[in-house]
């Protein structure tokens, strides 16, 4: 499996500004993975449930840190499921909300 396309995982953490008031801040980490489409049953699953799965990333499992929010190729998608392929590797099914465009 190569790694081959550039994915962004988007965190969120809080900072304070200069009277203390809390306030989320986007944290953007790019990282390579391997993609492919959503299968079929995970399609016809998740649209049951309201979701639109596209895309299955797999990523180094170290480098997941339980972000729900992804961008590929500028496109900004919610992570449905992760599922651990083994030791060093974790897939992100990803796909965006039914009705959000």
């Amino acid at each position: 499996m190569t790694y081959d396309h550039e994915l962004t995982l988007i965190g969120e953490t809080i900072e304070e500004d200069e009277i203390g008031n809390q306030r989320p801040v986007e944290t953007r980490t790019t990282i390579l993975c391997s993609v492919k489409s959503a299968g079929r049953n995970d399609f016809y699953s998740g649209a049951a449930a309201g979701l639109r799965p596209e895309y299955v990333f797999t990523i180094h499992a170290y480098e997941y840190g339980g972000e729900r929010i992804v961008e590929f190729e500028g496109k900004r998608y919610s992570v449905i499921r992760t599922y651990q392929t083994g030791i060093e590797e974790i897939e992100l099914t990803a796909g965006r909300v039914a009705g959000s465009g």
